[in-house]
């Protein structure tokens, strides 16, 4: 799942990036409204979580354009992170577009627990994943072939979590590379298949995943 994280905290904004990366998330950090909208210009994001005092401009403003401006592509899910926290505040929030809204200071596992939540609110992203023989817990950060746990990276952790949301589709490296990697990424498919390879060899066999030639991957319910 890829998040845009809109934070001008020069001391906040990378330490949640490097959180939410270690959840096995793809995060793209922006520190300024015109940031965000060069990200929101040209890519697809599962969740943002939004800062509301920025330097360039109001978040509420930003919060606003996205649903109505098409250059910008809303994501699916809207967290504000602020620290207005006043009722009208929140109200205002949530009437510009926020899915939900989180006061500063916040503990880390309650924003990840939110992030968690709002994901469930699609039809594509559940808490607890099963495929086949594969069982998948995002909020424990854990996986199981069978009965035997796989000792997964972080990017073969995400990898598998999009697979798993997509169960018998065709996926191709490009989408994975879209949703499972964030803008710091090499933009070459070949680190797709880097990864593929090593989640391949530790998943063992049958292999789940099959190659479709000249197209992607697709994650079979029977291997």
């Amino acid at each position: 799942m890829r998040i845009l994280l809109v934070e001008d905290d020069r001391d906040l904004g990378p330490v949640l990036a490097l959180g939410l990366r270690n959840e096995a998330y793809a995060v793209d950090l922006a520190t300024t409204c015109a940031d965000a909208e060069a990200l929101l210009c040209c890519n697809d994001f599962d969740v943002a979580c939004l800062d509301l005092g920025l330097p360039d401009g109001d978040g509420l403003a930003l919060l606003r354009r996205l649903g109505v401006d098409p250059a910008l592509r809303r994501p699916r899910r809207l967290l504000v992170l602020t620290a207005r926290d006043a009722v009208d505040d929140r109200v205002a929030g949530l009437d510009a577009g926020a899915d939900d809204y989180l006061v500063k200071p916040f503990s880390f596992q309650e924003l990840t627990a939110r992030i968690r939540a709002l994901t469930r609110r699609t039809d594509v992203h559940e808490a607890v994943l099963t495929v086949g023989d594969l069982r998948l817990d995002s909020a424990a950060h854990r996986a199981w072939r069978g009965g035997g746990e796989l000792e997964l990276t972080p990017r073969e952790f995400s990898m598998l979590r999009y697979l798993m949301h997509h169960p018998d589709r065709t996926v191709s490296a490009e989408e994975l590379l879209e949703h499972v990697w964030d803008a710091n990424a090499d933009p070459f498919t070949a680190s797709v298949r880097v990864i593929l390879s090593r989640l391949r060899r530790k998943l063992g066999e049958p292999g789940p995943i099959a190659t479709v030639t000249g197209v992607g991957y697709q994650l079979r319910e029977t291997p």
